[in-house]
This record gives structure tokens, C-alpha cells and sequence, in this order.
């Protein structure tokens, strides 16, 4: 078990960029995948947005329109999530989480052992 603590959420303008950062401690972070996912208001949690594998692979759902990356940090324990061109729609409560795995790429929510508690990202003029 892990714990996640998301930061770097905050309100940002139409077309600009936030990057979001995961901590985790707790356990050897370099045998965990690291997922993002979103909760928009009113909205039910999407599937992975990004993720970062355990030998540092990541991927990225198509819908984030390669406007979003991901990269992991394993001496400092932190997984990133890089965002680009945001638009009102990225509006949402974001969230890392965590499951042990030896590789591979996991986008289901129910895939995932370990939740942080989320960080806001307002995008608005």
C-alpha cells in the first residue's frame, strides 16, 4: 500500500498549462503503476487520462488530444502530469493512483489499488 499526495492544481486561463505533481511514499514507487485520472463537477470519474508504467513507459488517452504527458521521477518519488492548452472542459478534481504491478499499461479506474485525495484545476478566464 501506498499513499499519493497530488499537488499543483490551481486556476489557470483558456490555452495555458499546469503541471501536476504525485508524491508517494510508503512503499518502493518504481514497482507501482501510476495512473491520473479526472472527476468533473456533476460528472462520473473518467478512465485513465495518463499514465506512467514501472520501467517508465507512458501512455496517454487519445482523448487528451496529446495536449497532456506524463513522466515519473523514481528518486523523488513522484509521478508528473504535464498539461498543456487547457481548456474550460479540463475543469475537474484530479486525482493519481497507484497499483503494483511489473509493468504494463492499466486504464481502468477499477485497476487501481491506492487513490490520493485530488487536486482542483479551474480553467477560466
Amino acid at each position: 500500500q501506498v499513499r499519493l499526495v497530488e499537488s499543483g492544481g490551481g486556476l489557470v486561463q483558456p490555452g495555458g498549462s499546469l503541471r501536476l505533481t504525485c508524491e508517494v511514499s510508503g512503499e518502493n514507487m518504481a514497482y507501482y503503476v501510476i495512473g491520473w485520472f479526472r472527476q468533473a463537477p456533476g460528472k462520473e470519474r473518467e478512465g485513465v487520462l495518463c499514465l506512467s508504467s514501472t520501467d517508465s513507459s507512458t501512455y496517454c488517452s487519445s482523448s487528451m488530444e496529446d495536449r497532456f504527458t506524463a513522466s515519473r521521477d523514481n528518486a523523488r518519488n513522484s509521478v508528473y502530469l504535464q498539461m498543456n492548452n487547457l481548456k474550460p472542459e479540463d475543469t475537474a478534481v484530479y486525482y493519481c493512483a497507484a497499483r503494483p504491478a511489473k509493468g504494463g499499461w492499466f486504464t481502468r479506474e477499477d485497476e487501481y489499488v491506492d487513490w490520493g485525495q485530488g487536486t482542483q484545476v479551474t480553467v477560466s478566464s
